[in-house]
């Protein structure tokens, strides 16, 4: 079972002692975030009052109104603000605006139009794929958040999506459609992995045959790193396995690829494996300093995955993105190699787009297929939700002391710390960690605290699963387990980010609580002298 099915069953349990103890349940087994960016939001609700009074200034008549215009709405904005300079979001709003002019070159008239009238809805999104200006204004974002800043990696073409999750379901259809993916074909994951990379590809319309890239490596002291070693990266090197699918930072462990592991991987596939498919799904890059994605090291044979759910805190909003790059890209070439059946195949698929079908790119068709090809005409994300990414995109862009990237790191960091007290550790201290979850293995732990005896005892006679049982039924505390992310089998996933603080602190104990359990029991089995004392939390400061 997925993980996130097998939580319901600790939910339930979870509840239960919740209702007889009146304790609060805490569910740190989803990522959802508790914070939210609110400017940004501010700004959306401040513009959506402007647009309305610019459609009630085409045509006024009880509920019913007109289309926004155009011309002179630069001006009405500049007298709308000076009449209103305390809306909430307006400085923000102003400038949005000015960005759009000092930065892309725009008149203000043809921004502010494009943002009115997409926060309007009042038209289907045109162009189809992504707005003109919001995907002038995400591909600054993405180059500065995933390529630091090095605007050589494009340009990329992005196709707009209802968050990370359609995105997903997208390019695996596609991929499969164009015969880029067949059945059968064999695919690398990076693991661990977000469950849905893992249970997609063995679906019986694909059913891939798998190659696991773990992220295996352990530092001196034989802790986790959760980096790839070299020995797993060199199995890309193998001409077929033709995708690559990760998500970075990692899902669960969170940790970004180092940079020396983004270069091995950059010379095994040009070295190598040139034809190779890389899907990346980036979500959690602005929780590292300096993250650099595989869409900047090898941008001609990646797509990446991007939403902006979790540092924005838009769950709800469903706001995500496809990047693949404009001139060159992989996807492209292996279209234009497929030999004359299957571009007459293809031909037939696309016939009602365009009579040069060879000539379609792979995020036109992307479009297409989310649209099942006969709906490309009304294919897109609703323009409402765009116009939130490029106001999201822009109050990023403006915050160049990186004031709320701080102020998010610095809530997963405090609640890692806080965990980790709890539990009576040292938090750990890992290279390119994201802190947006962390995966203890409870496994490395007992080996680290406890030794060899001891280890072989718990698991040999429990199984990881009775771990999260008793945190649900015992203190109503939920949390996923890492062996359904295809992590270590004893490990287990918590969420940083959707609890408040001192409820870190609260599920370390109990955690700790779970282990010592384990612990007196195999000393009561086993009456081994001389065994270490149990380590006690140390108290919050």
């Amino acid at each position: 079972m997925s993980p996130f099915e097998l939580k319901n069953q600790l939910l339930q349990l979870a509840q239960g002692h919740q209702r007889k103890s009146a304790r609060v349940l805490l569910d740190a087994g989803r990522g959802n975030p508790n914070w939210m960016a609110a400017a940004p939001r501010e700004a959306f609700f401040t513009l959506g009052q402007f647009a309305m009074r610019e459609c009630r200034r085409v045509w006024s008549a009880g509920n019913l109104a007109g289309k926004p215009r155009r011309d002179g709405m630069g001006e009405r904005f500049a007298a709308f603000a000076a009449e209103h300079p305390d809306l909430p979001g307006m400085k923000l709003l102003q400038q949005i605006v000015q960005y759009g002019v000092d930065t892309c070159g725009w008149s203000a008239d043809e921004w502010l139009y494009e943002l009115v009238d997409g926060i309007a809805g009042d038209n289907y999104p045109t162009p189809d794929r992504i707005l003109t200006r919001v995907e002038t204004v995400l591909h600054h974002y993405l180059i500065r958040e995933l390529c630091q800043g090095d605007e050589t990696c494009g340009p990329f073409d992005l196709f707009a999506t209802e968050g990370g999750t359609a995105a997903m379901c997208y390019l695996f259809d596609t991929l499969q459609a164009n015969q880029l993916l067949q059945q059968g074909d064999r695919i690398a994951l990076g693991v661990p992995i977000f469950p849905p990379y893992l249970e997609i590809p063995q679906l019986q319309r694909y059913a891939f045959d798998i190659v696991e890239i773990r992220a295996r490596s352990t530092d001196h002291q034989g802790r986790h790193t959760w980096q790839y070693p070299p020995d797993e990266i060199q199995k890309l090197a193998d001409p077929a396995v033709k995708a690559f699918f990760l998500v970075n930072p990692s899902n669960p462990p969170s940790v970004a690829m180092a940079p020396e592991t983004l270069r091995l991987v950059s010379e095994v596939v040009r070295n190598h494996n040139p034809d190779l498919m890389i899907i990346t799904d980036d979500v959690y890059a602005t929780f590292v300093d300096s993250f650099r994605s595989l869409l900047a090291e090898l941008p001609h044979n990646t797509a990446c995955v991007y939403s902006l759910s979790k540092y924005f805190g838009v769950t709800g909003w469903r706001l995500g993105v496809i990047a693949v790059h404009r001139h060159d890209n992989v996807f492209d070439r292996r279209l234009r190699s497929h030999p004359s059946a299957t571009q007459q195949a293809l031909a037939a698929r696309y016939a009602s787009l365009t009579p040069h079908v060879e000539s379609l790119r792979f995020i036109d068709r992307l479009v297409a297929d989310s649209r099942q090809v006969a709906l490309n005409h009304t294919a897109g994300l609703s323009t409402p939700q765009q116009v939130q990414m490029a106001l999201m995109a822009v109050f990023a862009l403006l915050d160049r002391d990186n004031t709320y990237k701080r102020q998010t790191q610095d809530i997963c960091q405090r609640r890692m710390r806080l965990l980790y007290q709890g539990l009576g550790l040292p938090a750990p201290d890992v290279p390119w960690d994201a802190d947006y979850y962390t995966e203890f293995d409870l496994e490395e732990w007992s080996i680290q605290h406890y030794g060899e005896a001891f280890t072989r005892y718990l698991t040999t006679h429990h199984h990881p699963f009775e771990v999260l049982q008793r945190l649900a039924a015992q203190s109503a505390i939920v949390l996923l387990p890492g062996g359904g992310f295809h992590g270590p089998r004893w490990s287990v996933r918590v969420s940083l980010a959707n609890l408040d603080d001192a409820d870190y602190h609260a599920i370390g104990q109990a955690l700790h609580q779970v282990l010592t359990a384990f612990v007196s029991e195999w000393r009561q089995v086993s009456r081994t002298p001389g065994a270490p004392p149990l380590q006690q939390p140390h108290p919050v400061p």
